[in-house]
């Protein structure tokens, strides 16, 4: 089974000989975040932590695409979404909102959990749940919107 690095240096190539500089680009930096955190912890990381880092570097995708649309920059929006689109690929496959609406109204269900107050009895098991495969703050609207 090959890692998650091992596919992304594999792309990186493949994007060179293809002459893909957006691609190369998002996968260069990647790597290098990924290299960054590697080098502060004196070792190779786990799938699980390059899956992480791929997570956050997406969220950080979404808001800064988030914020040039507001902010009447299309181009830059399109830029940050084309990398998104990247990270996504190395990242497991998403949930959607229906899924991750069941599991958190199975974590209720199993957790007694009936008000906003509870919030926290249900956010920690769904996101050990969902983790890497859905938006932290969605799932928080979805949790407040089957608790209230």
């Amino acid at each position: 089974m090959s890692t998650i690095l091992e596919t992304m240096r594999a792309d990186m190539r493949e994007a060179m000989k293809a002459r893909e500089a957006e691609r190369l680009g998002a996968i260069r930096l990647l790597l290098a975040s990924i290299n960054g955190v590697e080098k502060d912890k004196g070792r190779e990381l786990s799938n699980e932590e390059v899956t992480d880092i791929l997570s956050t570097e997406a969220k950080k995708r979404r808001e800064a695409a988030t914020a040039y649309r507001d902010g009447d920059r299309i181009e830059l929006a399109e830029k940050e979404e084309a990398e998104l689109a990247v990270i996504l690929n190395y990242l497991p496959k998403q949930l959607t909102d229906e899924e991750v609406g069941a599991i958190v109204e199975e974590v209720i269900a199993s957790t007694g959990a009936s008000s906003k107050s509870e919030m926290g009895k249900v956010m920690g098991p769904v996101m050990g749940r969902v983790k890497g495969r859905f938006d932290g703050s969605r799932v928080k609207d979805i949790v407040m919107a089957k608790l209230a």
